[in-house]
């Protein structure tokens, strides 16, 4: 069982560290290009994970989440790229895509997984073919779930961004005050398996879509 999950977690590694902390530079790469510069300035524009990486969050309570779970579940976070809206040329218009790069980069990282695996499965059999393509089959998953979490309409998660970009100023207002709640409702919805009913359905629909689109069945 020991030796099982430390296989895991050398296989997961790599995948749950790029999902999360490429999310947060794809947030700081968006900012810079609508004029926010105050990622970059902070050195957070970086494809270097170690520049995003939180102790706790990307390492401590990923590795947690996963023994306690006996391996059917990951979750983590890195250090939040600070983004100035105000900076931003067009604050309410340019906050859409700045909060969409994360959940985008997510995307882009699990077609990207997805083509790993199929690779994998194309290659004559060695001893690097199996764990790449565990490796794939975590990359897939992992960035499914952070992308469809984030887009959870609830600030301060990106989706509760793009719901204030495209609200009217005045409903925009109101529900951009549901930030300072956004993270006990987040852990209520946890606790309560409420996340994880709707969460479920949109990740599998997520990934068998892709693994449709790389005929990986």
């Amino acid at each position: 069982m020991l030796e099982s999950l430390i296989q895991t977690l050398a296989i997961s590694a790599l995948p749950v560290i790029f999902a999360i902390t490429l999310h947060e530079a794809a947030h700081g790469y968006a900012a810079r290009h609508f004029g926010d510069p105050t990622a970059w300035q902070m050195g957070r524009i970086s494809l270097n994970p170690l520049r995003h990486i939180d102790l706790v969050g990307t390492i401590i309570i990923p590795i947690a989440i996963l023994l306690f779970s006996g391996g059917s579940f990951l979750f983590g976070y890195a250090k939040p790229v600070p983004v100035d809206f105000n900076r931003l040329r067009h604050p309410k218009k340019d906050m859409f895509w700045v909060a969409a790069a994360g959940p985008g980069a997510n995307l882009f990282m699990a077609l990207c997984w997805a083509f790993m695996l199929k690779l994998a499965w194309l290659m004559p059999s060695t001893e690097f073919t199996l764990p790449l393509s565990e490796m794939s089959k975590i990359g897939i998953m992992v960035n499914c779930v952070l992308m469809v979490l984030n887009l959870l309409p609830l600030p301060p998660l990106d989706g509760g961004r793009i719901a204030v970009s495209l609200l009217p100023h005045s409903l925009a207002w109101k529900f951009a005050q549901l930030e300072r709640w956004g993270f006990p409702i987040l852990l209520l919805l946890l606790f309560t398996g409420i996340l994880g009913a709707i969460m479920n359905p949109l990740v599998i629909t997520s990934a068998r879509v892709i693994e449709f689109i790389f005929g990986l069945y």
